[in-house]
């Protein structure tokens, strides 16, 4: 029997929702067990999503304590709160901690959570691969701020160069540390971002063809597949660093033929797509939100996604944009910097396209419009200011001063934070079924928009008039005074605004108003059914034959309309549709693998093996090499509810 006639004998159910046996059956088959054993063996992506919400807001919340105590330290001259040897360990944990544990595990968690009920499908690709990028990325995060706990924490800066990060520089383990947890925390990446990549091609609804997907699904689908080719060279760079300072190779000491430049590129040929991998997915979430807000489709959709793939290919092209003060060749800094100019148009389309549906549109401001509107503004500044930076004869002037520390602020917090926080506000009642407080909401908006640009805004002036980054104090009658006490009042109320924020997620989630599936009026699919989401999603598989499946009667489409309430049912154990990657025509059913204790079974040997490298107990890093081996043979051992047939599996 062909795939064909197969799924064609699968009964199509009509009104499902309204079964509540069949709704109980699928709970009974998806539902995660009770208890803690349950709660660490779950691959429900929703249950994993939030996890890496919570998470980086976590780290989020001590990054930005390490970033205040360094604000009170620059508010005046001469300070001396911290020495100058804390206030190196402070920067460098503070950067390491806002970039890689905060700003793209914070937007995986959004995708995660979205990306399945956006598709139309009941899980991501991988269940059980999801759960492991979580647990690695929180085990990496704690063996990274292990260094804390034994006051030996990295002090060369988020960005590591050499030589200063050599042993006969630098001394201790912090710098170890640090190596070996951005490698750990690569596998993390690495296999989240396949796993995002898989569930594109395979794992969407029926009908749901590239040109129906939502942008966040293009933004994270470009990222993941930035990082699958970035994230290598960073973790190979870290790797040969770590080399380098504990069996004497000689990859980045120039004393013995290695070159420090070759750390340069290949961080930056990381570092600088993943500037985009952060920066793409927020710009996704505004691109989605906005136009629920203005109460008509995006504008310009085709140009926004093909600029969003667009921009990520031309971000590989550009990492030298970071290194035009090193002595490079005046043939590649012209090269690099034109690439670093032509790399704003792109971007540029996603801005006109977000003014032209607000102009065009009926715009409604609540709390999640302020946050759009707002990210729309720091957007523009912070690649205006990028944009300059570009220029090769400004960049030799701006280069290493505080107006370099003003646009990675704009762009790192600006950008990826006020798109999040629009984000949180715009499905918490998916999350919960309940709205955050609309009032506390507002006040939240206006004292974060002030507190961050009078926080960060001043910085570029201090840039322009030569203050230096990574200086930790500065003398008097530099002309430097008021500005820096401007940018640290200006944190501590923008620090002020995340609490207000935090305040209003811990009330809302006990008291907020209840709402239904669709309190916004939104277009996409994740709002057709309840909140918050019972377990499987979807009772059946929806079949999408539009842009905007829940708009189609108000904009006109509702002729060969989506069919949104019959489907596939798919209720023999845990299955979802296969789908083919342009049309989303159906291949096959997908039997999904049940909970599992395997992925954080695999990640704590993992994580025994790293603690063994840091310390060089080689026994215990060949114990743990032969428990990684061990641990995945039961993750790969066949199970017989993953080997059914598609015949047998539905009949």
């Amino acid at each position: 029997m062909s795939t064909t006639e197969q799924l064609q004998r699968i009964p199509l159910v009509v009104s499902a929702d309204n079964d509540s046996a069949v709704a109980e059956k699928l709970e009974r088959i998806w539902e995660t067990e009770p208890g803690l054993l349950g709660w660490l063996a779950s691959v429900d992506h929703k249950a994993i999503g939030l996890r890496y919400l919570f998470t980086s807001f976590a780290f989020l919340i001590i990054g930005g304590i390490e970033a205040l105590i360094m604000r009170v330290q620059l508010a005046r001259p001469g300070a001396h709160l911290l020495t100058p040897d804390q206030y190196n360990h402070l920067f460098t944990m503070h950067g390491m901690t806002m970039i890689f544990l905060y700003a793209l595990p914070v937007l995986s968690g959004f995708s995660n959570y979205l990306w399945p009920l956006m598709l139309g499908s009941r899980d991501m690709a991988f269940p059980r691969l999801n759960a492991f990028s979580y647990w690695v990325y929180l085990a990496s995060g704690i063996f990274l701020y292990i260094a804390l706990l034994q006051g030996q924490t990295p002090d060369a800066g988020w960005f590591n160069y050499v030589p200063y990060t050599l042993r006969s520089y630098d001394p201790g383990r912090g710098i170890d540390i640090y190596a070996l947890g951005m490698v750990f925390l690569g596998i993390s990446t690495t296999v989240g971002s396949i796993n995002f990549v898989v569930t594109m091609l395979r794992t969407k609804a029926p009908g749901m063809s590239i040109n129906r997907m939502p942008i966040i699904v293009w933004g994270t689908l470009t990222a993941s597949v930035g990082n699958i080719f970035a994230v290598p060279a960073v973790s190979l760079a870290f790797f040969l660093l770590w080399t380098d300072r504990n069996f004497g190779t000689n990859f980045f000491n120039p004393e013995h033929g290695g070159h420090p430049l070759l750390w340069q590129h290949l961080f930056w040929m990381f570092g600088h797509p993943w500037v985009y991998a952060i920066v793409l997915p927020a710009m996704g979430i505004v691109s989605d939100g906005l136009p629920v807000f203005c109460r008509r489709p995006l504008v310009g959709y085709t140009l926004v996604a093909m600029g969003t793939v667009l921009t990520m290919f031309l971000g590989f092209g550009v990492w030298v944009h970071h290194m035009f003060a090193t002595g490079l060749p005046p043939q590649s800094l012209s090269f690099f910097g034109a690439a670093s100019l032509v790399i704003v148009l792109p971007s540029s389309i996603a801005v006109f396209s977000w003014l032209a549906t607000i102009f065009l549109g009926r715009p409604v401001f609540k709390t999640p419009m302020l946050f759009f509107c707002g990210f729309i503004f720091l957007f523009t500044l912070g690649g205006v200011s990028g944009f300059m930076t570009a220029a090769v004869p400004l960049d030799w002037q701006l280069t290493d001063t505080y107006f370099v520390v003003a646009h990675m602020h704009y762009v790192l917090i600006g950008i990826n934070f006020f798109a999040v926080i629009a984000g949180i506000y715009m499905w918490f009642p998916k999350f919960t079924g309940r709205l955050m407080n609309e009032r506390l909401g507002k006040w939240n908006f206006w004292i974060m928009f002030i507190g961050f640009n009078l926080g960060f805004f001043p910085m570029h002036w201090l840039g322009l008039v030569g203050m230096p980054r990574r200086v930790y104090t500065y003398p008097k009658g530099m002309g430097w005074d008021a500005s820096n006490m401007v940018a640290s009042v200006g944190s501590f109320l923008f620090a002020f605004g995340i609490l207000l924020f935090l305040i209003n997620v811990a009330w809302s989630i006990k008291r907020g108003q209840r709402c239904g599936r669709d309190p916004w009026g939104a277009s996409t699919l994740e709002w057709s059914i309840p909140s918050p989401p019972p377990p499987y999603n979807f009772v059946v598989i929806p079949s999408i034959a539009t842009r905007h499946p829940m708009w189609e009667k108000q904009i006109g489409d509702a002729e060969g309309g989506s069919r949104l309430k019959e489907g596939m049912l798919l209720d023999h154990g845990r299955e979802t549709i296969a789908t083919n990657a342009l049309n989303g025509e159906p291949l096959a059913i997908l039997k999904m693998p049940g909970d599992s204790l395997a992925p954080l079974l695999l990640t704590l040997v993992l994580s025994v093996l790293f603690v063994g490298m840091l310390y060089h107990w080689w026994w215990l890093a060949g114990a743990a090499t032969l428990g990684s081996m061990v641990a995945g043979v039961f993750w790969l051992w066949p199970r017989e509810k993953l080997l059914q047939t598609l015949e047998g599996g539905n009949e």
